[in-house]
């Protein structure tokens, strides 16, 4: 199973930055008043959350919080805080304005919970890279 797994998180962490870009993009956009700020720093957190994304992805699968409910709502808080750290040193580093890198990354804890409670909820629904559960459920039933 975790020969398959990896495949899962890359995937996961593909999905969640394609959703996730889009959300900063705009939301960077609409804060600094500039569409290449926006494109900018969404570009750059591409490369940083990939990467952030998987290890947390990692970590959490080696998690002993079985409890789905509880397990998505862990996770998202705990992306939440990496990515919002994350955001706001992008942002920062490419506006030269930490007010501006707060006030995205501020306004991104809302929109990001959200909409990454959401991935979780229909990653957690697909069977790719753990066929191992799908087989341990339907021999418990």
């Amino acid at each position: 199973m975790t020969d398959k797994s990896h495949k899962r998180h890359i995937a996961k962490a593909i999905t969640w930055r394609i959703v996730g870009t889009i959300d900063t993009i705009l939301l960077s956009w609409l804060i600094s008043g500039n569409p290449f700020v926006g494109l900018q720093i969404g570009a750059l957190e591409v490369i940083t959350k990939l990467l952030l994304y998987y290890i947390h992805e990692r970590i959490w699968f080696k998690s002993h919080v079985k409890e789905k409910n509880k397990r998505h709502l862990f996770k998202t808080v705990t992306w939440r805080v990496v990515g919002t750290i994350d955001t706001v040193l992008v942002a920062w580093v490419i506006t030269g304005n930490p007010i501006t890198g707060l006030s995205i990354g501020f306004v991104e804890v809302i929109t990001k919970m959200i909409l990454y409670y959401l991935h979780e909820r229909g990653w957690y629904k697909l069977n790719y890279g753990i066929e191992q559960r799908r087989k341990n459920k339907s021999h418990e039933n």
